[in-house]
């Protein structure tokens, strides 16, 4: 007769054993989350029960999973296969973003009585478009998407320190329109086995994450509309700080990190006076919001303006008071018409969350003064059509004008070749490389704290979703930082890649617990600084340090976009 478990929801688990119980109830429960007021709680006797069961499971080092008492409850977590991390999974961080509370700031949750089993990942916000590697595992989407996730070491978390373990609170990209926690090549269980604790957290996107409307502005005690994307970041940050040292981690040694929209994010995070105090350093991985004219992000009142005049097309009327109560596909469905195009739903300078423009913060050095790790990857923005020489050089003298010399001084094309390469160079650049340099320069001048920088150049196997030979593409190192390779679909892994995905994890980690990168069995990474000659960590099959090699092209683009941003 095989084994017959009594899984959390009364139903029947056949041909389980208790160890498997331990790491994978979860598949065979059905309990809902708070929110939606079903039997979610687990009953004291099943944590007596689960707590028995993963004792008697691992003889040779029993793990007792324990409640964990939050500020708004308690909540019990699951063993991941290997039994080394806990992950609590769909933790609410704020209340549901419903009704009244749609593009509004972050309200608190409500607090519950019993145990919170957190087990399956919250759903994903509403989302405003899709990419084909990006694949969600969970219930959404759904306005009520504001949670979060924990995965903490079972043996650091259970030892007696007197310091909690450091805490790496991961920001996810998508452009402001798409993006979710519960992708597998976010998974923060292999970053935990390195002694971190690892937080991942959902922010409302698009139309409902950026919105703003002068009678919004008008009910904010701040006077200010928008970015409400962004609080939730914040508010999810404040949670941690509040909640952290209950998992075994150290509220005052927080690290925020991101990429793509999240690397924006954390630039952004850093100039806001309401994330003052509440981590310790960051890192960007492709993304800042010092864009290549100059902030992208709109004035508040040009915002509401361009926001309530697409309401007033769309809708026939832009009334908060009907926007609010329009169904959450109505919204969707008239944000991504491409009839009748919609303003760019992303944060804006409100007066309250920026008091100004970004790249004006960080030049009168209004920024938290922290330690910085930051950089891109090789081949950003992969060309569509591949230019001649002839067709570049035009292109050049069409954007450039009398400049356009020194553009190709720096951008050559003396041949079909090399245009091809220049135009694949300048591609990224335009996209995303630059902001991200201008991010780091803009520290070196005023944060006062150490910055490192970093070049990802290892040209990745084929997989699912991107051919061979694309080069190290957007998002590409997100596996290699996770540790996550064997989740990305297809892909072939190499020697190399392993080697890669290690060392990026370590330095990415030991930058997390001192600030510095460096550690036993890593080549040397010096800061980013003209003392050092602008040092740049090229991470390949074979990582070294090498000056910046590309300086005289972002201080040449820095000369064009600067004096068109006013700077």
């Amino acid at each position: 007769m095989p084994d017959t478990w009594m899984s959390a929801a009364g139903s029947r688990v056949v041909g389980r054993s208790p160890l498997d119980l331990c790491g994978s109830l979860a598949a065979e429960t059905k309990l809902m989350h708070p929110r939606r007021m079903k039997s979610l709680f687990l009953p004291s006797m099943l944590v007596v029960f689960l707590t028995l069961v993963c004792v008697a499971a691992s003889a040779q080092k029993p793990v007792e999973l324990r409640p964990v008492q939050l500020d708004s409850g308690k909540v019990l977590g699951v063993l991941t296969p290997d039994q080394k991390v806990v992950a609590y999974k769909g933790i609410p961080f704020a209340a549901p973003p419903l009704g009244e509370l749609r593009w509004r700031p972050p309200q608190p949750v409500p607090k519950w009585k019993h145990i919170l089993f957190a087990q399956n990942f919250g759903a994903h916000c509403v989302q405003f478009g899709a990419w084909p590697d990006m694949v969600f595992h969970d219930a959404g989407p759904s306005e009520d998407c504001l949670t979060l996730n924990v995965w903490a070491p079972v043996e650091l978390k259970s030892s007696k320190k007197s310091v909690g373990l450091p805490v790496m609170v991961w920001i996810y990209g998508g452009g402001f329109t798409t993006g979710g926690t519960s992708e597998n090549r976010q998974d923060g269980q292999f970053l935990a086995h390195r002694g971190v604790i690892v937080v991942s957290m959902n922010y409302r996107l698009g139309i409902f994450g950026f919105m703003a409307h002068p009678e919004l502005t008008a009910e904010s005690p701040a006077h200010a509309s928008g970015n409400y994307g962004l609080m939730d970041q914040v508010a999810a940050v404040n949670w941690v700080k509040r909640n952290i040292a209950a998992f075994g981690g150290d509220p005052s040694n927080i690290t925020i990190f991101g990429q793509s929209a999240g690397s924006t994010s954390v630039s952004v995070l850093l100039a806001s006076p309401l994330s003052e105090g509440l981590f310790a350093k960051a890192i960007g991985e492709s993304g800042a919001a010092l864009y290549s004219t100059g902030s992208n992000f709109r004035p508040r009142e040009e915002a509401e303006k361009a926001d309530t005049a697409w309401a007033d097309r769309v809708f026939g009327t832009s009334k908060l008071f009907y926007l609010r109560n329009l169904p959450v596909d109505e919204l969707v469905k008239a944000a991504m018409s491409r009839t009748s195009p919609a303003p760019k739903f992303g944060p804006d300078i409100d007066g309250f969350f920026l008091s100004d423009s970004v790249p004006h913060l960080y030049a009168d050095g209004k920024q938290a003064h922290i330690p910085v790790l930051g950089g891109w990857v090789s081949n950003e923005s992969p060309l569509v059509t591949r230019p001649t020489a002839a067709s570049f050089k035009q292109q050049a003298a069409k954007e450039f004008g009398a400049d356009a010399a020194g553009f190709l001084a720096v951008y050559p094309a003396d041949t079909d070749a090399q245009a091809i390469q220049s135009a694949e160079n300048y591609s990224g650049d335009k996209f995303i490389a630059f902001s991200t340099w201008t991010w780091l320069e803009a520290l070196t001048k005023t944060a006062g704290a150490p910055v490192y920088r970093y070049f990802f150049d290892l040209t990745p196997p084929a997989d699912r979703n991107h051919p061979a030979g694309l080069g190290a593409f957007h998002s590409d190192d997100i596996e290699y930082v996770f540790g996550a390779l064997d989740l990305r679909p297809e892909m072939k892994i190499r020697p190399e890649d392993r080697a890669l995905s290690e060392q990026m994890q370590q330095y990415w980690v030991n930058f997390a617990k001192t600030g510095d990168p460096n550690g036993p069995g890593l080549p040397k990474w010096p800061t980013y600084n003209a003392a050092s000659g602008w040092q740049v960590m090229h991470l390949d099959a074979s990582s070294e340090a090498k000056p910046d090699a590309l300086r005289g092209r972002y201080l040449f683009l820095d000369s064009e976009w600067g004096k068109a941003a006013g700077k």
